[in-house]
């Protein structure tokens, strides 16, 4: 059996943590594994990981496949060149699959996590059997409470090891869902899929035949990655809505074990160990007289009093305020910061690395400071830089710095510039942690203004 996982994602439901450069499936929320991690886990529970495909935006490539290499030496990763929702990313990964049409795919989610893996594989093989006759099979949990964020399952006859699906609603109206909870035979639907190869293709070809004719092997260049005009002119459309609102051969089987869905703070609060106020508590934060809210901070001491069902987010550079009821359409916040340009959209200050992380501290026009910090054993990349330099201050530790031909060690409050187009790296040979401070200056700022030569963590394209 295959497994395909569905890593991308827009950051926007889960802002501030979350963001476009680095969303929810590269995030860890709760310790342990990010929710791409989580979810390569799970698929391994049911099938080997030379089965398991993950398709992830090309923005967040890099960054997918770190994190996987880290269960996996070599994982299989296909990009997108640009988000379309979760149709013509299923659709680009079967057809990267199609050669063993005849064998069944699992479809996984990545902002999903379970709490008992055998009851997991158990749900698995009782699907199988409606997928071997041809069944698309989806996976449902009973509802616990009223969400209109989730898709639902209206179930119908009995089939061999589940049911019929009578109905399929993606997303109902708020009315709806209290009269949808209070039934036996709905359920939330998880998102997940199961089916041959060759039935889904049948289903595209039937449904979206007009999106997805195209679709080959050729689409995909030597790298694994999508090229751009295949995705130039194709619906932004979840695979809910494009096939399985419409299949008629469309079952359902109930999850053996508990299901938590990372689909807004509403969810993440639902799901979250509570105290005796009903709420929910990390970081650096102080309350007095609070009751059912979720409070996160990340850094700075957030102070609340006198609040109740509110959900309150820092980060460190954007501060959530929203009542728990208007979780869900957080997301509209984020196009309307995006309208304005606005940075906090696209990443957040601290971003992670392979080889640790850095922090943005202020910029300007033409100028940037940094913290960079790089793990004992570590080191960034062989580059250059086409339109900055940049100034390097040791804070913490000791600093190897290949400057074109040679080699300089530094020690804490030693500098060295790096000019424009020189051939840099900074390493951390010792076994304690490295930390920098790093002045940009240039007439362009940005991460993408990155040539690399030579790089242990296979980014060198």
């Amino acid at each position: 059996m295959k497994c395909i996982i569905l890593a991308g994602g827009s950051g926007e439901r889960l802002w501030p943590i979350s963001r476009e450069l680095y969303p929810k499936s590269l995030i860890n929320f709760f310790g342990g594994n990010s929710l791409v991690q989580n979810a390569y886990q799970i698929a391994s529970s049911v099938t080997s990981e030379k089965n398991i495909l993950t398709i992830s935006n090309i923005r967040q490539l890099n960054d997918t496949f770190q994190q996987l290499k880290k269960l996996n030496p070599n994982p299989t990763v296909i990009a997108e060149p640009m988000s379309k929702n979760t149709a013509p990313a299923v659709a680009s990964a079967i057809t990267y699959l199609q050669g063993a049409k005849d064998e069944m795919v699992l479809i996984l989610p990545v902002d999903f996590s379970i709490d008992n893996v055998g009851g997991f594989v158990s749900t698995i093989e009782k699907a199988k059997k409606l997928a071997k006759k041809d069944y698309i099979v989806s996976f449902g949990i009973k509802p616990a409470y009223s969400e209109d964020g989730f898709g639902y399952i209206k179930t119908g006859k009995d089939l061999l090891t589940g049911k019929k699906v009578e109905k399929f609603i993606e997303k109902p109206e708020k009315s709806e869902v209290a009269k949808y909870i209070k039934k036996k035979d709905f359920y939330w639907n998880s998102g997940i899929y199961l089916g041959k190869i060759s039935v889904f293709i049948e289903a595209y070809q039937k449904y979206a035949s007009e999106e997805y004719n195209n679709f080959s092997k050729e689409m995909f260049d030597e790298n694994n990655k999508i090229k751009y005009e295949y995705y130039e002119n194709i619906s932004n459309i979840s695979i809910d809505y494009a096939l399985m609102e419409k299949i008629d051969n469309l079952a359902f089987v109930e999850m053996e074990t508990s299901w938590f869905d990372y689909g807004n703070w509403q969810t993440l609060y639902n799901n979250s160990e509570k105290d005796a106020k009903g709420n929910v508590i990390t970081g650096n934060v102080v309350t007095d007289k609070i009751k059912n809210c979720f409070v996160h901070s990340s850094k700075e001491l957030v102070a609340v009093s006198g609040i109740k069902n509110t959900i309150v987010v820092e980060t460190e550079d954007a501060l959530l305020v929203c009542d728990k009821s208007r979780a869900s359409d957080i997301n509209k916040l984020v196009k309307k910061l995006k309208k304005n340009n606005d940075e906090t959209t696209l990443a957040r200050k601290t971003m992670f690395r392979p080889w640790g992380y850095y922090t943005c501290m202020n910029g300007g026009d033409g100028w940037l400071t940094k913290i960079i910090s790089v793990s004992p054993g570590h080191k960034l990349s062989l580059q250059s830089h086409n339109h900055r330099s940049e100034h390097w201050v040791v804070l913490e530790g000791t600093a190897t710095v290949l400057l074109d031909d040679e080699v300089h060690t530094l020690n804490k409050r030693q500098s060295i510039d790096i000019p424009v187009k020189a051939k840099h790296s900074l390493q951390n040979h010792t076994s304690e942690p490295l930390k920098i401070l790093e002045v940009q200056k240039g007439d362009y700022i940005s991460e993408d203004d990155i040539i690399r030569y030579e790089d242990m963590y296979g980014r060198v394209k």
